[in-house]
């Protein structure tokens, strides 16, 4: 368990250091980047999650069913279905604010549009944070078996280099907002420290309660997809000219698939 945990507070930690990383970019770009920037970067983003969630989620949820003795696509199924439902009440819930947006999600709030627009970048790095928690949980049980932490830490590799944009994605719109840029970085910053807070809770509970770990695995894969088709993919292809983000799909996609099976 201490070393599950260490490994991953490691891991969430480097990806929160990437959305810092990301955050950082408002001391560069005084205005905010072009649009077919970010339409690639959130492609990317998109790419890397589903291949994530397939690789280093679902594939092994199945396997980790079946090897306990039980029928593999159902703990997969059951904890995707679960894990959209998630994110789906949390959308429902909790006010948001997508940049480029001009009216908020969730329920009616009088929250300040700055807030609003970190809380929806917050919310993207829920599932993100469990998932690199869980893969690490799931190599500690595996008795530490180097393969299975080579396929974690590919993971958080993964969805850092991922978060590189969204910690752009959140601090410039805020700068653009009128926010100072400190307060810009810092906020960014900040709306990914969730995943080192969730990622750490995950590892928590999957040692508690270590029989359940298919249905916790498949549910992050549930939670990110879910983040996917809601919201990068239709921001990666908002106006003209939408090969970009699908080219930006792709290859965040096929980055993550090569990390996955080479250090895997």
């Amino acid at each position: 368990m201490a070393e599950s945990l260490l490994w991953a507070s490691l891991g969430t930690g480097f990806t929160f250091l990437m959305t810092t990383l990301g955050a950082s970019l408002v001391f560069f770009f005084r205005k905010s980047m072009s649009g077919q920037i970010q339409k690639v970067l959130l492609g990317f983003a998109a790419g890397v999650m589903i291949a994530a969630s397939v690789w280093s989620l679902l594939i092994p949820a199945i396997e980790e069913a079946e090897a306990n003795g039980q029928i593999g696509w159902i703990p997969a199924a059951g904890g995707f279905v679960l894990g959209i439902a998630f994110l789906y009440g949390l959308d429902r819930l909790i006010p948001h604010l997508h940049p480029g947006a001009n009216e908020a999600e969730g329920v009616s709030n009088s929250m300040k549009r700055t807030s609003l627009l970190i809380m929806a970048v917050t919310l993207h790095n829920i599932p993100e944070g469990m998932a690199v928690g869980l893969s690490f949980a799931l190599a500690s049980q595996h008795g530490n078996d180097s393969i299975a932490y080579a396929s974690a830490m590919a993971l958080a590799i993964g969805m850092g280099i991922q978060n590189f944009p969204e910690g752009a994605a959140i601090s410039l719109p805020l700068r653009q907002e009128g926010m100072s840029l400190k307060k810009s970085f810092l906020y960014g910053s900040m709306s990914g420290v969730v995943e080192p807070i969730f990622g750490i809770l995950t590892v928590l509970i999957a040692g508690t309660i270590s029989p359940v770990m298919p249905w916790l695995l498949a549910f992050a894969a549930g939670a990110m997809m879910y983040v996917v088709v809601e919201e990068l993919i239709p921001e990666a292809h908002l106006g003209e000219h939408s090969n970009t983000g699908t080219m930006g799909v792709m290859l965040g996609f096929l980055i993550m698939m090569i990390l996955d099976v080479a250090l895997g």
